[in-house]
This record gives C-alpha cells, sequence and structure tokens, in this order.
C-alpha cells in the first residue's frame, strides 16, 4: 500500500513538472497571450477638453474639408484639417505600419505621424501632442482591410513615438464618450444639421468645379471664384447664430419654455432644423455663391471626353498623390471629369440596410409560418419589418430632398444622385448585391448603368493595389464589357508608386474616348445643317450662353457637353429664325420670350 501511494505521489509531481515546463516554453514562444483580441481602451476625449484639445482630421477634398472645419468651429470646437497626403506621407506609413495594408492606411497615417512630428519641430512637447491633439477618423467592420485600419493607425502611431495618441472613431461611444457620461464630441442638433449641410455643400460645389473648370473661358477663373466662394460659406457656418426658443419666443412665452425642459427642447429641435434648412441667412449665403460662380465665362462648344471616376471611396475623392493626381492629369489632357458624390455612398448604405433587413426576415421574424387566420401574430410579423422600412425609407427620402435642394440654389445643373434600385439591378446579373466589402455591387453598377444610359464616355475606376472588394468587382468587369462592346473600362491600381505607368495606361484609353466624343459632336451639329461659325455667331450675341449656371436641357443618347450645347443653340436660332418670320406677317403677334 505503502509503495502505491509514493507512486501516485510521484507521478502527480511529474504532472506538475510537466505542466510548469509547458507554461515555460509558451511563454518563451509567446502563446501565453489571451485568445482573443481585445481593442485598447483610448483615453477619453472629455467635455471638459473642448477648450484645449485640437481635432484633426482629412481624407476629403479640400472643399469639404473646410466646410467641416467650419461646422466644428463654428460648434465650439478647435479644428484642424490635416496637409493633402503626399508620396513622402505614403514612405512614412509603410516605415512605421505592417506590411501588405491598403495605401488609404499609408497615406493617412503617415500624414497624421508627419504632422505630429512637425508639431514636435515647432516646439511642441509629445506629452503636449498627446493631451492636445485627436484624431478624427471613419470606423468599419468587415471582410475587407478597412476593418484594421483603426489598429493599423494605433499600430503606426505607437512605433513613430506617440503611443497613446487618442484615435477617433465615428461609431466609437467609448473613445468619444467619457467615463462620466459627458461627451466631448457632442451630437447635437446644430452639428448634425451643420454637417449634413457641409457634406452635400462639398458633394455639389466639387461636381460644379469639374463642370465648369474645362470650359472656363479666363484660365484659373475657377478655382479663384470658388476658392472666395467656399470662403463666404465655411464664414457663414462658423458664425451662423443657433436657433434657442427662449430668444425668439414672445415675451409672454419665454417663461414656459424656460420652465418645461422637454418644451423648450422640442421647440428648439425644430426650430434648428428650420434654421439650417431654410433659414434667411443660410439661402442668402447659398445665392450670394451661386451668384459669383455665374460670373465665370465658358465656352461650351470644346470638344471634350467625359470620363465618371468609379472605384473605390478614398481613392476616387482625394485630390493628391493618393491617386495620382488623376483628376489633374485628365483634365490636363483634355478631358472633362464627372467625379463621385459622398451622398451616393450614403445612400448605399441605406438602401443596403433594407435590402438585408427583407432577406433576414424570414429568419429574424417572432412568428414562423402562422395560420391564416392567426392574424395577431400575421400583424406582428408584417410591423415588425416594415416599422424598419418605414424608418430607413425617411431617411434615404430626406437625405435625396436635401441633396437635390442643395443642388437648386447652387445653380441646379449639379448631377442627381442615380436611383439605387436601378444600380442594382443592372449590377446583379453580374454581381450580387448581398456581396459585402468597399462599394460592394457599386462599381459594376455604375459601369452599366453610365454606359446604358450614354452619360460618359469613358468610366475610370480608382482603387488602392491588392483591394480586395474592387479586386472582386474587377474580375466581374470582363464578363461586363464583353456585353457592353462599346463600353470603355479602365480599372487602375493606385499605390505610392508607378504614376508614370498610371498616366500612360490612361492616355490611351483616353484615345479612344476622345475619338468617340468626337464622332459624336460631328454627327450632332452635321444634324443641325449649320456650321460652327454659325453657332458661335449666336453665341456671341447671346452672352447669357456663356454663363456656367445657363441650364441646358439634357438629351437621351448624348454624353458631351459641346454635342448637348450645339443642338440647343441650333434648337434656339430655329426659334428665334421662326418668331422672325412671323414678326414679318401683319398682324401676327409674337409671345414673350425669356431668352432661356
Amino acid at each position: 500500500m505503502a509503495t502505491n501511494f509514493v507512486q501516485i505521489e510521484n507521478d502527480s509531481d511529474i504532472k506538475k513538472r510537466l505542466e510548469a515546463e509547458r507554461a515555460r516554453l509558451r511563454k518563451i514562444a509567446g502563446l501565453d497571450q489571451p485568445t482573443h483580441f481585445h481593442r485598447p481602451v483610448e483615453r477619453a476625449f472629455t467635455a471638459d477638453e473642448r477648450g484645449r484639445v485640437t481635432i484633426l482630421f482629412g481624407g476629403f477634398t479640400w472643399k469639404h474639408e473646410d466646410l467641416i472645419r467650419a461646422v466644428f468651429q463654428g460648434c465650439g470646437y478647435r479644428c484642424e484639417k490635416l496637409p493633402v497626403p503626399d508620396v513622402a506621407a505614403f514612405q512614412t506609413g509603410k516605415e512605421f505600419g505592417n506590411n501588405g495594408q491598403c495605401n488609404p492606411t499609408y497615406f493617412t497615417v503617415g500624414n497624421l505621424v508627419q504632422y505630429l512630428q512637425f508639431l514636435e519641430k515647432e516646439g511642441l512637447s509629445r506629452r503636449q501632442i498627446l493631451d492636445n491633439f485627436v484624431f478624427f477618423t471613419a470606423g468599419s467592420c468587415g471582410p475587407c482591410r478597412f476593418g484594421m485600419y483603426e489598429a493599423e493607425y494605433r499600430f503606426a502611431l505607437k512605433n513613430a513615438g506617440f503611443d497613446g495618441f487618442r484615435v477617433l472613431l465615428f461609431k466609437d461611444s467609448d473613445g468619444i464618450k467619457a467615463a462620466s457620461g459627458e461627451p466631448g464630441l457632442k451630437f447635437t442638433v446644430d452639428f448634425g444639421f451643420g454637417m449634413l449641410n457641409a457634406m452635400h455643400l462639398g458633394d455639389v460645389i466639387n461636381d460644379l468645379i469639374y463642370q465648369i473648370r474645362p470650359f472656363e473661358v479666363n484660365k484659373g477663373d475657377t478655382d479663384r471664384v470658388f476658392r472666395e466662394m467656399v470662403d463666404g460659406l465655411c464664414e457663414d457656418l462658423r458664425n451662423r447664430r443657433s436657433f434657442e426658443i427662449e430668444e425668439r419666443a414672445p415675451e409672454w412665452a419665454k417663461p414656459k419654455f424656460e420652465s418645461s425642459k422637454i418644451l423648450r427642447n422640442t421647440f428648439n429641435v425644430f426650430g434648428k432644423w428650420h434654421e439650417h434648412m431654410w433659414g434667411k441667412d443660410y439661402l442668402n449665403a447659398l445665392h450670394s455663391a451661386r451668384e459669383k460662380m455665374n460670373l465665370i465665362e465658358v465656352d461650351r462648344t470644346r470638344v471634350k471626353p467625359l470620363v465618371k471616376i468609379t472605384g473605390e471611396f478614398w481613392a476616387q475623392i482625394t485630390e493628391g498623390d493618393g491617386n495620382f493626381h488623376m483628376f489633374d492629369f485628365l483634365e490636363g489632357e483634355g478631358a472633362q471629369v464627372m467625379v463621385e458624390p459622398i451622398a451616393t455612398w450614403v445612400a448605399y448604405l441605406m438602401y443596403q440596410a433594407k435590402a438585408h433587413a427583407r432577406a433576414k426576415w424570414p429568419v429574424n421574424r417572432p412568428y414562423r409560418n402562422p395560420e391564416w387566420y392567426e392574424l395577431k401574430k400575421q400583424f406582428a410579423n408584417y410591423i415588425g419589418l416594415h416599422k424598419k422600412l418605414w424608418g430607413i425609407g425617411a431617411g434615404e427620402r430626406m437625405w435625396n430632398y436635401f441633396y437635390h435642394r442643395t443642388i437648386k440654389h447652387l445653380g441646379g445643373i449639379t448631377h442627381q444622385l442615380v436611383p439605387q434600385t436601378e444600380l442594382a439591378e443592372m449590377a446583379h446579373p453580374f454581381y450580387n448585391q448581398f456581396a459585402r466589402g468597399g462599394e460592394g455591387h457599386l462599381e459594376v453598377g455604375k459601369n452599366v448603368y453610365y454606359t446604358v444610359h450614354k452619360l460618359c464616355h469613358m468610366v475610370l475606376a480608382l482603387k488602392p493595389f491588392g483591394c480586395m472588394p474592387s479586386s472582386q468587382s474587377d474580375g466581374v468587369q470582363s464578363a461586363v464589357i464583353n456585353k457592353f462592346k462599346d463600353m470603355i473600362f479602365l480599372p487602375i491600381e493606385t499605390s505610392g508608386e508607378g504614376e508614370v505607368n498610371a498616366h500612360s495606361r490612361v492616355q490611351m484609353a483616353l484615345g479612344e474616348a476622345k475619338v468617340k466624343a468626337k464622332a459624336e459632336f460631328e454627327q450632332c451639329l452635321k444634324s443641325t445643317g449649320r456650321s460652327m461659325k454659325e453657332i458661335r455667331d449666336y453665341i456671341e450675341d447671346h452672352p447669357e450662353l456663356k454663363r456656367p449656371f445657363y441650364h441646358v436641357p439634357h438629351r437621351e443618347e448624348i454624353a458631351g457637353t459641346a454635342a448637348q450645347f450645339v443642338l440647343h443653340v441650333s434648337d434656339r436660332i430655329e426659334k428665334d429664325t421662326r418668331l422672325w418670320k412671323r414678326a414679318r406677317i401683319p398682324g401676327s403677334r409674337i409671345p414673350a420670350t425669356s431668352g432661356d
């Protein structure tokens, strides 16, 4: 018995030693870490820091960034936009980041590191930088590397010596809200509607620049006027007086609003909404901006191929080295660029939310296959789904309404938002709309949409090197091109190098688009039976045709601006000729015309 007890005791000792050795080896190999990644706890941006902490952001066009900064400043925040990322920023991002990341990650975090290093050279200590600056950006999840951007930003900042620098996400309540519950960045009604206006204004102004600049008579007028105009709008957004019902209400009603928080907040919400969207000051600022832009003289008889930009979100928006300065290059080569508004991406997200709700409902519904007489259960199933669809649908209608309202007050020539349902239907034979990542089916849908409706001569898709969602859509585009033989589609992968090669590829495709645009123009001019001299002489006699906001009706099957314009001028000549002939007939009455 004693022998058996000693044997058992020895076996137990051996097991303990084995476990201890395994633990030692696991520690050496780094296998003793938790099995699941836990996001680092971010030091909160608190309300009492607003007066000294500067919010940094970037990644949009200069128009969007200036307007967004004005809204931040108008709401009492210190805010600065980062410089446009360049190749040096890309190299800095690669130096301090992981290998194999999307180039938007390298450009963005490298740009941020360079700015923080600049602050350090200006005399700020690293402690001051960590305490007095935060970076505000977008966060996401999903199948592509966008879901890892935040972690990559932190990793590169740590390697660059700025460990603990705060990176705050739009969707991240932990980073924005303090432990006390009082947020450092508070999403108020003024802030929300201000951002809505800034994003829509940025989109519309960006579209207008690329519609007007290719046809400007005096080189440089467009950039100068738009710079002044955006500064004026920023001043309005920054200095706009906030609506407060206690100040606007009649004297007899003020005590009621002061004593009732619910009543005060309700009236404030609707009052602020009205002021931001229909207030006299805001509309006057838009009309003043429109008048300044309308002074630019344009010549729409210049034949230019119209190039539609699609692709990955960041690459199709940025205007620097991140996409090889592609917009400037296209304009320098004689093209007209049709840019993509950020509003399309937001509309896509809302459309997808509705589509996913419908697709998941057979699983998520509370009652499975109720009998025909179980009306209560059937109604519960119906209302559960449609309550969500009605809510998202209301958001879609409001988003589209306010976007197109901004277009109306800024001249009315900006491109409308493309119907998301039509994009999904056109993409469906080639790309499933539930395939997530990046812009999903949008790249395929836009290519088909703009080709079928003849709204452009060429589609140029810009995306980061190795972008997973864009690589998928590029693979599908071969089938799309095979079906639509007249389509000119070119995908360009961007990175910190290879600019000359990319420009060379674009030049070759653009050559085909130029031939296409010129043939279209000549056919349209021939159909009018008039000469270019006759067209130009009429334009000289009618200076309103040289104004950028003169409305030229769109004709189906015609893409080029010059082709559309000569057809319209020919129609005006024909109309004036008929009126002149009628005027020569005794007793005839000539109807009044607006000259429009």
